[in-house]
C-alpha cells in the first residue's frame, strides 16, 4: 500500500473513531436525560407548557336583616375561540349558524362575526376574544351554540371565569359593608367583609392551562381540576330602610351646614343589633362620600353628651339628687385657675336636673367636683365597672380606643375631674357613647353592639350571634328612671325643645364640644366644634337608640347640637315611626288572600311530582324555589334576591340527586 493511501486510511479510522466516541457520549447523555434526570426535565417542560391556575372561590354574600343583598360575588365569563383546533369541516359547517346566534344575543350583524372568525382562522389565532363579562345564564347560552357545543377541542370553545363583587346599595354603607383592598385582590380588611373574611372567603379551586402563542394560556379542559368552594353567607343586622333613612338625613345636614364629616348609628335597644351606620366625609370636590368609619374608629371628646354619664354616677352614689341646687352664677366662673362658661348669661341657682336639661357646664363642674374632689377614684370606678375605659371588642376592625385618664397619669390634675363632668379631658367613639345611652333605654342592661345575626352555609345556619351582655344593670331602677325622665324633658323644655313633636316622643341629650381646644389661642383663630345628639325613641318603652355626630359645621350657620345634629335625630326617628310602625294591628286573621292561596296550592302541586324531574321554577319566589328543589334532592345556588328569572338545568331534566342547580333571581 502506498504511503498516501495509508495516510488517507489512517485519517478515515481517526474520523470514524471520533464519531463513534461522540455517538457514545450522545447516547450516554440521552440515557442520562431520559432515565436519570428524566423526571426533572419532564417537570421543567410541563412547567413551561402547562400550569395550574388558581380559580378564586365565590365569596359568600352579605345580606341585610330582611334578606336584601348588601354585597355579592357575581360570576362573570369571558369567551374566547381557538381557531386552530377546529377542523375545516366543522368550521365551514357551523360558521353561519354560530354567527347567527351570536348576532341575536349581542346585536352585531352576522357578517361581523363571520369576518371575525375567518380572519382568526387565517391568522391561526388560538385565543380570539368573542365576548366579555357575561352572566351565568348568558354563558350557558353561548356554550350551547353551534360549534361551541362541541367543547374546547373540536369546537374551540374557551371560557374564563372570574368573580366581581357587587354592592346593590351602591356607595351607601360602603365603609360598613367593606370593599376589596386596592392592590390586594381578594383581600378585605374593613367593615363586615373584613371582620368575617374567614367565613366569606371560601376555598379556591384549580384549573390546568396550556401555553399557546405569544405567551398566552388557555384551559386544557372545559372543567376545573378542583372546583372552588364558595364562602359562607353573612346575615347582618343592618336594615336597608333604616340605612337609607340615616344616610340621607345625615347627608342633607352635612350639606346644609357645610360640615367636614359626620356619622349616624341606629341600634335596637333590647338586642344591641346595629340597624344602620352612615359615615360621610367631604372630598376635595366638595361632595360627601364614605371616607372613614367614623362611628367606630374616631375617638373624640364627647362634650355635653357625657353629662348624662356624670349625672347617672352621682345619682347612683346618692351624692346628689335631682333637686340638689347648684349656683351657676351669671354664666362664668373660674375653677382651679381655668374659666368655665355657659351659653348666654347663665342660669343662676338651678336644680341638678335642670342643669342637665339646659346643659350647664358650670353646674356639672361644681356638682361633680364638690362630690368627688376628695375621692375621684370613686367616680372613675363606675366608668371602669361599665367597661367604658376599654374597647367594646366589636368584630369590625379599627375600633378606636377610649381615653379615661388615671389618677397617676401626667394628664391628671385638679381640673381633670370638673372637666370630665361636662365631657372634656376624655375621649370616646360614637359607638361607645351610644352603648351607654342604649343601656339607659334598656332599663340599665348594657349590651354589646352586634353587626351580624347569623352565618349560613347554603341554607344551613352554622353560627348564630346571640345578644352579649356587658353589664346586667349599670344602676338601680330608681336612678335609671330619674335620668330617663330628665332626658325626656330635655326634648320637651331643655336644649332640645326645638325638636319636640306631639306625634312621637323622643329622649336624648344635645352636645356641643370645642374641637382642638388644647391650644386656646390657635382655636380662637379658627373655631371648630363637634355637634352631637344621643338618645332613643320612643321615650317610653324605647325601641331604638341613636347617635348623630357632625364635625366642624360652619360657625356662620350654627354649631349647637340642637341646631345641627338634633334635626337629623328627629328626621330619623320620625321616618322610622312612619315607615316602620312600632305597633302593628292585625284584624281578621282567618281571612285568606286569594292570590296567596293560589301560590300556596301551585307550590304543593309542583312538590307532589313523584319523579325526580326538575320542575319549572321560573316566576316563583326564590325561597319557595329553594325549598322545592332541595326537597327533591338537589343542591341549589342563588344569584340575586326576589323572583326566579332563570334556572341552570331545564325543567323536565332528570340529573343525578345532589346535582347543583343555579337560580338567577331578580
Amino acid at each position: 500500500m502506498s504511503k498516501p493511501e495509508k495516510n488517507i486510511l489512517n485519517r478515515f479510522y481517526f474520523v470514524a473513531g471520533f464519531m463513534f466516541f461522540l455517538a457514545v457520549l450522545i447516547a450516554i447523555k440521552l440515557a442520562d436525560i431520559q432515565f436519570v434526570q428524566g423526571d426533572k426535565y419532564r417537570a421543567i417542560a410541563a412547567e413551561n407548557t402547562t400550569k395550574n391556575v388558581e380559580i378564586p372561590a365565590n365569596r359568600g354574600n352579605v345580606y341585610a336583616d330582611d334578606g336584601s343583598l348588601l354585597a355579592s360575588s357575581v360570576p362573570k365569563y369571558d369567551i374566547h375561540f381557538d381557531a386552530v383546533t377546529v377542523s375545516k369541516e366543522d368550521f365551514d359547517e357551523n360558521l353561519v349558524p354560530l354567527s347567527k346566534e351570536l348576532s341575536k344575543m349581542f346585536g352585531k350583524p352576522q357578517s361581523y362575526y363571520q369576518k371575525l372568525f375567518r380572519k382568526a382562522r387565517t391568522a391561526k389565532n388560538q385565543y380570539l376574544l368573542v365576548a366579555r363579562d357575561l352572566g351565568y345564564s348568558q354563558y350557558i347560552e353561548v356554550k350551547k351554540m353551534p360549534l361551541f357545543r362541541k367543547g374546547p377541542n373540536r369546537g374551540g370553545f374557551i371560557s374564563e371565569q372570574k368573580t366581581v363583587r357587587e354592592h346593590p346599595m351602591g356607595k351607601i354603607a360602603e365603609r360598613l359593608v367593606g370593599n376589596e383592598n386596592k392592590g390586594k385582590p381578594g383581600y378585605y380588611s374593613i367593615g363586615l367583609e373584613g371582620a368575617y373574611q374567614e367565613y366569606l372567603s371560601g376555598k379556591n379551586g384549580r384549573r390546568l392551562k396550556q401555553k399557546i402563542s405569544k405567551g398566552r394560556w388557555k384551559p386544557v379542559y372545559d372543567e376545573n381540576e378542583v372546583e372552588p368552594q364558595d364562602g359562607y353567607d353573612v346575615i347582618s343586622t343592618i336594615n336597608v330602610n333604616m340605612q337609607d333613612i340615616a344616610h340621607h338625613a345625615l347627608l342633607k345636614q352635612l350639606e346644609e351646614y357645610d360640615a367636614d364629616h359626620g356619622c349616624v348609628i341606629v341600634m335596637e335597644v333590647a338586642t344591641g343589633q346595629i340597624k344602620a351606620v352612615s359615615n360621610l366625609g367631604k372630598g376635595t370636590n366638595g361632595k360627601y362620600y364614605e371616607r372613614r368609619n367614623y362611628a367606630i374608629w374616631e375617638s373624640i371628646e364627647p362634650g355635653s353628651t357625657f353629662k348624662t354619664v356624670a349625672m347617672t354616677i352621682a345619682l347612683e352614689d346618692k351624692v346628689i339628687d335631682t333637686s340638689t341646687v347648684v349656683d351657676t352664677k351669671n354664666g362664668k366662673i373660674r375653677m382651679y385657675g381655668r374659666d368655665i362658661t355657659d351659653s348666654g348669661n347663665g342660669y343662676g341657682e338651678i336644680s341638678a336636673a335642670r342643669a342637665l336639661e339646659v346643659s350647664s357646664n358650670i353646674g356639672f363642674a361644681k356638682l361633680i367636683n364638690e362630690a368627688y374632689k376628695d375621692q375621684p377614684q370613686k367616680f372613675l370606678d363606675h366608668l371602669i365597672e361599665w367597661k367604658m375605659d376599654t374597647t367594646l371588642g366589636v368584630d369590625i376592625k379599627g375600633e378606636g380606643m377610649p381615653v379615661i385618664h388615671k389618677l397617676d397619669s401626667d394628664y391628671w390634675s385638679r381640673n381633670a375631674l370638673p372637666s370630665m363632668a361636662y365631657g372634656y379631658n376624655l375621649q370616646m367613639t360614637p359607638l361607645q357613647i351610644l352603648t351607654f345611652y342604649n343601656a339607659l333605654a334598656n332599663d340599665g342592661k348594657m349590651v354589646k353592639p352586634q353587626f351580624i345575626k347569623e352565618i349560613r352555609a347554603w341554607n344551613e345556619v352554622i353560627l348564630t350571634q346571640e345578644t352579649e351582655v356587658i353589664d346586667n344593670r349599670i344602676a338601680s331602677q330608681n336612678t335609671i328612671d330619674q335620668v330617663r325622665a330628665i332626658l325626656k324633658n330635655i326634648v320637651v323644655r331643655g336644649t332640645g325643645k326645638s325638636l319636640y313633636s306631639e306625634n312621637f316622643s323622643m329622649a336624648g341629650k344635645t352636645g356641643t364640644a370645642r374641637k382642638e381646644y388644647a391650644n386656646y389661642e390657635e382655636w380662637l383663630k379658627e373655631k371648630k366644634y363637634v355637634s352631637s345628639f344621643s338618645g332613643y325613641f320612643p321615650a317610653e318603652n324605647p325601641k331604638y337608640s341613636c347617635i348623630v355626630v357632625i364635625h366642624e359645621p360652619s360657625t356662620a350657620k350654627g354649631y349647637y347640637g340642637a341646631d345641627v345634629t338634633g334635626p337629623v335625630f328627629k328626621r330619623i326617628a320620625q321616618k322610622i315611626y312612619t315607615d316602620s310602625p312600632l305597633k302593628d294591628e292585625v284584624n281578621e286573621l282567618e281571612a285568606g288572600d286569594p292570590e296567596m292561596i293560589q301560590d300556596y296550592e301551585a307550590y304543593f302541586e309542583k312538590a307532589s311530582i313523584v319523579k325526580r324531574e326538575v320542575p319549572n321554577v321560573k316566576g316563583m319566589a326564590a325561597m319557595d324555589a329553594v325549598s322545592l328543589l332541595e326537597n327533591l334532592g338537589y343542591k341549589v345556588k342563588i344569584n340575586g334576591v326576589g323572583t326566579v328569572r332563570s334556572q341552570s338545568i331545564n325543567a323536565g331534566s332528570t340529573p343525578k340527586i345532589g346535582t347543583q342547580i343555579t337560580l338567577t333571581v331578580s
